[in-house]
């Protein structure tokens, strides 16, 4: 089973800055590799629609609907509260920690740092505490996703990928936004995980490490013992 990675895009058609399909359109450009359809507030009828005409501009098979209707597709993304429902290939959950993770293949944990998509919302898990609590399980960085540095270190930890919403939906150009992301994701991915810790609402802020500490040879070794004897 292929679980989602790399950058994830969550749909929000009252946040978007132009026509959704035409938004989605231009991050997959800029490199996301699968779509989160939300909207669950529309009539069945109507989302129905709006995923057929994302099916057309997202990777065959990397539409995932929030909710446990696939809407026709395989893959969905429920909330705490849904039933895993029947015969559905690829199942992700929302998760705190707290809820039965039984039958999913993948989690998003949230807020990773704290989102203006929702003020308020919080405290911030911070990478590492989001690491711990996944465990095996692949996970996607959700909230305050928004910079070079934020999916760098969210790859550095093991997140498979960083889920994000408001940084794509209200750029005015979101191919450049989702390019930017979906890069700096998949260059730290591959690089050996750094050192991570510390305040989770500024991780990414930190200060820069210590240089490091001088190497002696075995001569200089030898010159520092006599010094010390004289």
């Amino acid at each position: 089973m292929v679980t989602p990675g790399g950058l994830v895009v969550l749909t929000d058609r009252r946040s978007a800055v132009g026509p959704l399909v035409e938004t989605v359109a231009a991050a997959v450009r800029g490199g996301a590799a699968w779509v989160v359809l939300r909207e669950r507030d529309l009539p069945r009828e109507q989302r129905v629609e709006l995923a057929e005409e994302l099916r057309a501009v997202v990777p065959a098979g990397r539409l995932i609907v929030a909710g446990p209707d696939p809407l026709g597709g395989a893959a969905v993304h429920l909330a705490a509260a849904d039933p895993v429902p029947d015969g559905v290939p690829l199942v992700g959950r929302s998760w705190h920690g707290t809820e039965v993770l039984s039958g999913v293949d993948y989690v998003t944990l949230s807020p990773i740092y704290l989102t203006s998509t929702k003020p308020g919302y919080g405290p911030a898990l911070g990478v590492v505490r989001a690491a711990e609590l996944a465990g095996s399980v692949p996970w996607l960085a959700l909230g305050g996703v928004d910079s070079a540095a934020r999916a760098a270190e969210c790859a550095g930890a093991g997140a498979a990928g960083i889920a994000v919403l408001g940084a794509v939906m209200r750029a005015a150009n979101p191919e450049r936004v989702a390019r930017m992301l979906a890069g700096s994701f998949a260059a730290a991915q591959s690089q050996p995980p750094p050192a991570l810790g510390g305040d989770p609402e500024s991780q990414c802020d930190a200060a820069p490490e210590d240089p490091a500490p001088t190497l002696w040879t075995t001569k200089q070794c030898g010159q520092r013992h006599s010094e010390a004897r004289a």
